[in-house]
């Protein structure tokens, strides 16, 4: 009896010893910082190849250019937007659509992965190399409730919760005086647009502010459908 008490006890010692062991290396191995842009061109089932370029804003953003080359069309662009995040060995895009998106840190580069978050076994090129790209003036759909005030618009995206300046026009005005809201009321809007950093109200300070590239379209009795 007393053998196995001392085997026990020296058991027990040991899992706690691994658990600390364990928790220890988990602690010890903190995110690394990620560049801020990526391109590259992946493989593409029906053109010469995807010419991708991926942006990740500090605000947890992201802007997604994709150019397939040489499709039976010809080179086509398309851009989308969401949100990303990182966990310990992946960063996540979702899009305003809710589809997801996986990729794997590898040093400065990503790497993309399956529709599941897996490995891709390809001999093919999945890497996106880090750039010094900027922000691209494609243009993407955007829905979101938008104000007017004191010469001053702003929007608030409905797919990311983000909220931006809008560099204004005419035709933002005027759509939402027709809109017909009370003073300061936020109004339905979807656009197609695209980001840019413009100069900030605040001296010498820049932000990232909607572009828009399109005919806006008011909905007042619209609203974001959580």
């Amino acid at each position: 009896m007393k053998k196995l008490a001392i085997s026990l006890f020296l058991a027990a010692g040991a899992m706690a010893l691994f658990g600390c062991n364990a928790r220890s290396q988990y602690v010890e191995q903190p995110l690394k910082p990620m560049a801020q842009s990526f391109q590259g061109v992946l493989p593409c089932a029906d053109c010469e190849g995807m010419d991708t370029s991926l942006f990740l804003e500090k605000d947890g953003t992201f802007v997604l250019k994709e150019i397939y080359r040489g499709s039976r069309d010809g080179d086509q662009t398309f851009a989308e937007y969401g949100s990303w995040q990182r966990t310990a060995d992946k960063l996540v895009l979702t899009g305003t659509d809710g589809n997801k998106r996986y990729f794997r840190p590898k040093g400065n580069n990503l790497t993309m992965l399956d529709a599941s978050g897996n490995d891709i076994d390809s001999t093919l090129n999945y890497t996106l190399k880090a750039t010094d790209a900027t922000l691209p003036v494609t243009p993407m759909t955007f829905k979101g409730m938008y104000v007017y005030m004191a010469d001053a618009a702003i929007f608030r995206d409905c797919a990311t919760g983000k909220q931006f300046p809008v560099s204004n026009n005419i035709a933002l005005e005027q759509g939402y005086s027709h809109a017909q809201p009370e003073p300061g009321q936020p109004v339905f809007l979807e656009i197609q647009g695209h980001f840019a950093v413009t100069p900030s109200m605040e001296e010498g300070q820049v932000e990232k502010a909607l572009v828009p590239d399109g005919q806006p379209r008011f909905d007042a009795k619209g609203g974001c459908v959580n």
